[in-house]
């Protein structure tokens, strides 16, 4: 009983605050000396990744910059093994590419016209003789109008 209660005693002794520490630095304000010496840091400002890539301390940048020319529209880089494990595989990658070019040469085979088309301009629209002479009515009754075109 003896050995509990002197258990007892050291775990209360143990949770009591300790006495409050003495500040060994005066206050800035009462010597203005003791501020000389402090320097801050300028603005911080984070930047953003680029590409919304994860942060990789360590990978490669290469210095040289090669713009793109007639090679780069056809050449795509190999996946990389994260690419190929997200995607279902090597098997599965072959399967999509064989079913991507059989679309392909199927698309090829009935003459159709591609998803992604380039625009056609349309010519302006004309004005028939008939909108022609309301327009010049109508601009004759305003202030600030200007003749239609073909006038």
């Amino acid at each position: 009983m003896a050995m509990l209660g002197a258990l007892l005693a050291g775990a209360a002794q143990a949770q009591q605050a300790p006495p409050p520490v003495e500040d060994p630095l005066p206050a800035a304000d009462a010597t203005p000396q003791a501020t000389e010496g402090v320097r801050t840091l300028e603005e911080v400002r984070a930047l953003k990744p680029e590409d919304d890539q994860p942060l990789d301390l360590y990978r490669f940048r290469n210095p040289v910059k090669v713009e793109s020319n007639r090679f780069s529209r056809s050449w795509s880089e190999p996946p990389t093994p994260e690419q190929v494990s997200q995607s279902g595989g090597y098997l599965m990658m072959g399967i999509n590419y064989g079913l991507m070019a059989a679309a392909k040469g199927l698309h090829n085979l009935t003459g159709g016209r591609d998803q992604i088309q380039s625009a056609v301009a349309r010519p302006p629209p004309e004005l028939s003789e008939e909108q022609r002479r309301r327009a010049l009515r109508f601009c004759a009754r305003q202030e600030d109008c200007a003749a239609p075109p073909g006038n």
